[in-house]
């Protein structure tokens, strides 16, 4: 009866840090014996945390394409959906300049890389980032079939939206296939549900594997670097997201970030935007209020362009190899990597591996080494996590501003602090109506 009263936040936070205990204690003791490494931390603990993680992505490109779909049908006017789409980008893209500002600020004033000299065993091999020109080309699908096959996200979005104008265009046959799409949206959304009722398992598994396997040292040697982009991170998402709702919008922060708590901890756990989509969405319109013609819309594109935990990491890393090289950057110079991380958020979309790809671009861009690259990694894992969790905080702020810009916004729905509780009670409803 205990359990039952707790909400999907607590079961979740109760994951969390039961994995993080248990895979310190493991890290502490045992963690170098075959057996554990065999059976617990690459047996149970990978194998259910995988297949959380497949479960999330599973989801993900239907759940993109029929919801994209359904939403740009709803938009009967082409330019209104053009009006979404710039309004989206523009404040995508204005975050994340925000965000990498902040930490090159941030990092001149605390100088995390003075004094350090761990340059003469580093090395990285940089993937090549795709030119704006291959992007633009590469956004528009040969075979969409494939396009959702390998979830290239702006291939998918290129063609759901054109699925969804001709959906409108073509008139009695579009609001056939229109009702199947509706139905299909409603079998997804369940689908979701479900997947969040065994997420505090998922999370513990993924945990307990993460904080077995990390050695302290590799923490302790970049420990100044490390709480310093954990620290603009927190800045980011607690200050900068609530401050631009608050004057956009005039909506109460406070509750966003109450209701933001469970997509929160989904992106932490499984440190990717993707895998969060459907947690996402599912706090965009259900606990946000936010229309799904507007959500469908702009959490995939978020998911997709918003760098903005990213960008952060390239900021402070900028200048700390810089520091560590006793390289002197000049105000063009970081002017030049605000820009060229900002750009580039859009310009590696869908790149596996996309946060150090846009470092090494940026690196290159004002004539640091590369191979610098090799000195951040053994901490990446943890930042990438908190990285995470902030873009989908910045997903979701953009979506409901733009919502509200556009009317698209329920502020009851938004003002209510039961309006997620109040949506699995009615799936519960459904469901024993179903039974009966």
């Amino acid at each position: 009866m205990a359990s039952k009263k707790l909400s999907l936040t607590s079961k979740i936070v109760i994951g969390m840090v039961a994995g993080i205990v248990l895979g310190l204690i493991l890290q502490l003791t045992i963690a170098e014996q075959p057996w554990v490494q065999t059976f617990i931390i690459g047996g149970v603990f990978t194998v259910v945390g995988e297949i959380f993680i497949s479960s999330l992505m599973m989801l993900v490109v239907p759940l993109v394409f029929v919801s994209l779909v359904l939403g740009t049908s709803a938009l009967s006017d082409p330019a209104k959906l053009g009006r979404l789409g710039g309004k989206a980008i523009g404040l995508y893209l204005f975050t994340t300049a925000v965000a990498i500002t902040i930490a090159i600020a941030a990092a001149l004033i605390v100088r995390p890389g003075d004094g350090m000299n761990l340059t003469s065993d580093a090395s990285f091999d940089a993937a090549e980032a795709p030119s704006f020109g291959q992007v633009l080309v590469d956004m528009v699908p040969r075979n969409p079939i494939n396009a959702m096959a390998e979830g290239n996200m702006l291939q998918i979005i290129v063609f759901a939206l054109l699925f969804g104008i001709a959906l409108t265009l073509v008139g009695k046959p579009g609001e056939r296939l229109k009702g199947f799409f509706e139905d299909f949206n409603v079998v997804i959304m369940k689908l979701v549900m479900l997947l969040m009722a065994v997420a505090p398992y998922g999370v513990f598994a993924l945990m307990a594997r993460l904080f077995a396997d990390m050695g302290f040292a590799t923490i302790g040697n970049l420990l100044k670097y490390f709480l310093l982009v954990f620290g603009v991170l927190i800045i980011h998402g607690l200050v900068t997201y609530p401050a631009m709702l608050k004057v956009l919008t005039g909506l109460n922060p406070l509750i966003f970030m109450r209701k933001m708590r469970n997509a929160q901890l989904f992106g932490f756990s499984t440190a990717s935007s993707n895998a969060t989509i459907p947690v996402t969405m599912e706090t965009a319109t259900g606990k946000l209020g936010v229309n799904n013609a507007v959500s469908s819309f702009t959490v995939p594109l978020g998911a997709t362009i918003n760098m903005d935990g990213t960008a952060i990491m390239q900021g402070v890393a900028t200048v700390f190899i810089a520091q560590v090289y006793g390289v002197d950057l000049t105000l063009v110079d970081y002017l030049m990597v605000i820009a060229t991380a900002t750009l580039a958020s859009v310009g590696t979309a869908g790149v596996p591996g996309v946060g150090l790809i846009m470092l090494a671009m940026v690196l290159q861009q004002v004539g640091l080494p590369v191979e610098g690259i090799a000195l951040i990694i053994g901490v990446d894992r943890l930042l990438d996590m908190t990285r995470t969790a902030v873009n989908i905080t910045g997903d979701c702020m953009v979506t409901t501003v733009i919502g509200k810009s556009e009317g698209q916004l329920d502020e009851n729905v938004y003002n209510d602090p039961k309006a997620d509780t109040k949506l699995a009670n009615d799936n519960r409803n459904e469901e024993s109506t179903a039974n009966t």
